[in-house]
C-alpha cells in the first residue's frame, strides 16, 4: 500500500465532528536514551498492518511522541497514549487533487474550515495540505491558483493559531504529475501568501530523488521548512547503512538550524520486524 492508498482507506472513516480530548503538550518523561534534540514523530500509514493503538504504545516506549497523518477520528487514540498528531489531515482527497485546481477551492475551504478549529481544540499545530497534480497547469499558474485557493483558508489559520504545512512530493518516481515537488517552488509559494502560518513540509526521501543537495537546501530555506518527513533513497525502506542518504548529518544540520518542530519516520519497513526497524532508524536520527 501507498501513501495515497492509505489516505483513501483513511477516508471511509467520516471525519465528522466529535468530542476530542487535547493532545500531549509535552513528553518531558521520554525514556532515558532519547537525547530530546529531535522531536521525533512516525507517519501511520507506514504501518497499517499494526494496529493504532500497538503502533501508539510502541512509540511511547520508544521515545517517540507523535503519530503523523491522523484523521480526526484517530487523533484521541493517540491523546490516550500521550501523544500529539504533529502533522494532521484536515481533508481526505489524498494527494492528487488540491489548491492548484479552482474547482477544488469551494470545497477544500469548507473542509480546512470544518477541521481547523477541531485540531485547535484538540491541541495540534500544524495541518498538511498538498498541491495536487498539474495536470497541464504551468508552474507559474499552478502557483497563482494555489495561492489563490489558500489565502481565505489562512486567515482561518491565523486565527486558529494553526500551521497550514504543503508537503513537498517527488514526481519523478512515486507522484507522478505533483505539481509542488522542487523546494524552490514552494518557497515561492510561501512568499506570494506571505503569512507565518504558511509553511513547508520537506520531505527528505522526495527532495534527494528531484534535486539532492539535501543539507545545504535545509539550512538555506528552514524559515519555510515546518515538518521533516524521512524515507531511504532508493525504495523508501529502512534509513539504515542499505541506502544512500546519511541521516545523521542530517539530523545535525535541522538541529544547528534552531529548528523546533518535528521529524516524522516516513519509510516503509521492508524488515520482518516492523518496530525494531523503527526503533532503529529513532536510533539513527537521535543525535
Amino acid at each position: 500500500m501507498n501513501r495515497n492508498q492509505a489516505i483513501k482507506k483513511m477516508a471511509a472513516t467520516a471525519l465528522g465532528a466529535v468530542a476530542l480530548p487535547q493532545m500531549a503538550k509535552s513528553m518531558d518523561a521520554l525514556p532515558g536514551d532519547v537525547k530530546g534534540k529531535i522531536n521525533h514523530s512516525v507517519c501511520q500509514w507506514c504501518y497499517n498492518d499494526i494496529p493504532l493503538e500497538a503502533l501508539c504504545e510502541a512509540s511511547k516506549d520508544i521515545g517517540i511522541k507523535s503519530i503523523d497523518l491522523l484523521n480526526s477520528n484517530q487523533w484521541a487514540t493517540a491523546a490516550k497514549y500521550g501523544l500529539t498528531c504533529a502533522m494532521a489531515y484536515a481533508n481526505d482527497w489524498g494527494l492528487q487533487k488540491g489548491f492548484n485546481n479552482l474547482s477544488h477551492h469551494s470545497q477544500l475551504l469548507k473542509d480546512y474550515s470544518a477541521n481547523i478549529p477541531k485540531a485547535a481544540d484538540a491541541g495540534l499545530k500544524n495541518v498538511i495540505c498538498f498541491s495536487g497534480n498539474a495536470n497541464g497547469l504551468s508552474y507559474e499558474q499552478g502557483l497563482e491558483n494555489c495561492a489563490k485557493g489558500l489565502a481565505p483558508v489562512m486567515k482561518i489559520a491565523e486565527k486558529y493559531n494553526m500551521l497550514i504545512s504543503m508537503e513537498l512530493l517527488n514526481s519523478k518516481v512515486d507522484h507522478k504529475d505533483y505539481q509542488c515537488d522542487y523546494t524552490s517552488w514552494g518557497v515561492k509559494l510561501c512568499e506570494k501568501l506571505g503569512s507565518p502560518n504558511f509553511k513547508l513540509l520537506y520531505d527528505i526521501y522526495h527532495m534527494q530523488i528531484m534535486e539532492g543537495d539535501v543539507i545545504a537546501t535545509i539550512k538555506k530555506n528552514i524559515q519555510y521548512i515546518s515538518h521533516f518527513h524521512t524515507g531511504g533513497v532508493p525504495g523508501r525502506n529502512e534509513i539504515d547503512e542499505s541506502q544512500e542518504l546519511y541521516y545523521p548529518a542530517i539530523m545535525r544540520a535541522i538541529v544547528q538550524t534552531g529548528f523546533k518542530g518535528y521529524v516524522a519516520q516516513e519509510f516503509i519497513p521492508a524488515k520482518k520486524d516492523k518496530i525494531n526497524s523503527l526503533r532503529n532508524a529513532i536510533t539513527i536520527c537521535d543525535i
